[in-house]
């Protein structure tokens, strides 16, 4: 890998780099060369103090905790990765979310990404170059809409918000792209399979076909793994991308069914 992509200096801020496929995003960008730095709301041991900062990335002003440790720690950004989403809000169609689910949802999985950008891409603009990945999620065209519907909509929102902004600063230098994954076999996500394979009477591998018989099937036969995702982000933020912006980029082993 590190032949062919180098990312050797590049100073790299990566949100929700803690644990599944933010984790794995700064092992590989560190391993490429980069100064990588992260951010949660608490520390893991295994992640050496150096590389965190800690912050509730929901509120503005852990967005500017961040930004202004990214100026300290790494003397600005060369590469941005939105990883931070997620989703707690109960099942039981639209009618079930609460003006709470909804700001929920917004709060975690759009305004991050809005704000931290607000107070760093300008800087990137005015050097010239810089890459922002967003990572968004194949719930924005096909949510499910037992759970997933105030989820897939602010993703959507983050995808619609990264279009208008690759359009507004790839004139600057500044590349701005999208990656969208559909289920990862994060720690996380192993759980849930492990729970459904409980109350269904059935092992791991029977948990994990619920999940996928959910999603309406996955032609790869099976989730991507955090690895997998990491290495299209760092394709993509290295200089042999040097060409691609505004697009995105979906990693779901087929599951989106349409072209």
């Amino acid at each position: 890998m590190s032949g062919f992509l180098d990312l050797e200096g590049k100073r790299v801020l990566v949100t929700a780099g803690t644990k599944g496929a933010g984790a794995a995003v700064v092992s590989l960008f560190r391993e490429l060369g980069a100064q990588v730095l992260t951010t949660a709301r608490a520390r893991p041991a295994s992640l050496p103090e150096a590389l965190f900062v800690e912050a509730d990335l929901t509120t503005l002003e852990g967005c500017e905790t961040v930004s202004e440790a990214a100026r300290q720690r790494l003397g600005g950004t060369d590469i941005i990765v939105h990883m931070l989403g997620g989703s707690s809000a109960p099942g039981g169609g639209f009618a079930a979310l609460t003006e709470d689910h909804w700001q929920q949802e917004l709060s975690l999985n759009l305004l991050p990404a809005v704000r931290l950008d607000r107070l760093l891409v300008p800087e990137m603009a005015a050097r010239g170059s810089g890459v922002v990945v967003h990572v968004t999620s194949i719930q924005s065209v096909m949510p499910l809409p037992e759970a997933t519907t105030g989820y897939a909509a602010a993703k959507a929102a983050l995808s619609a918000y990264s279009k208008a902004l690759s359009k507004e600063v790839s004139p600057k230098g500044v590349r701005v792209v999208r990656v969208s994954p559909g289920w990862i076999e994060t720690e996380a996500s192993v759980h849930l399979a492990q729970r459904l394979a409980r109350e269904a009477g059935t092992d791991l591998e029977g948990g994990k076909t619920i999940i996928m018989d959910a999603l309406g099937g996955i032609p790869l036969g099976r989730p991507a793994k955090p690895e997998e995702v990491a290495n299209l982000i760092a394709f993509l933020a290295s200089g042999r991308a040097a060409s691609i912006t505004g697009s995105e980029y979906t990693i779901d082993g087929g599951t989106v069914p349409t072209v």
